[in-house]
């Protein structure tokens, strides 16, 4: 795992904080990462992205792909403490849509 995703907690809601950056060389291992503990616990996932600097189109595919995930079992992904300017690009893509944001 990388040092910048974090597994809180997988009581409840999986935990997970992300920190530096998430873009092309760390999308794959973040969502091998979130999704083992995810299957591990099958419950709401929230990513706390308070420490988060940037996310590039390549993570974002990947977080798409965890909500998908999430969501076929019929639970939320819920992403907390996101910059705006990296908000920005989930509205540009509307995918802000899809997932709850706090």
């Amino acid at each position: 795992m990388a040092n910048n995703i974090s597994i809180i907690s997988t009581e409840g809601p999986v935990v997970v904080a992300l920190s530096d950056d998430i873009d092309i060389y760390s999308a794959d291992d973040f969502f091998d990462t979130v999704s083992a503990a995810y299957n591990s616990s099958k419950g709401d996932v929230v990513l706390d992205c308070s420490a988060l600097e940037y996310i590039d189109s390549t993570a974002i595919g990947a977080v798409v792909k965890l909500y998908k995930l999430v969501a076929a079992d019929g639970h939320k992904l819920i992403i907390r403490n996101m910059k705006p300017r990296q908000k920005k690009l989930f509205e540009i893509c509307a995918i802000d849509r899809l997932m709850e944001f706090e």
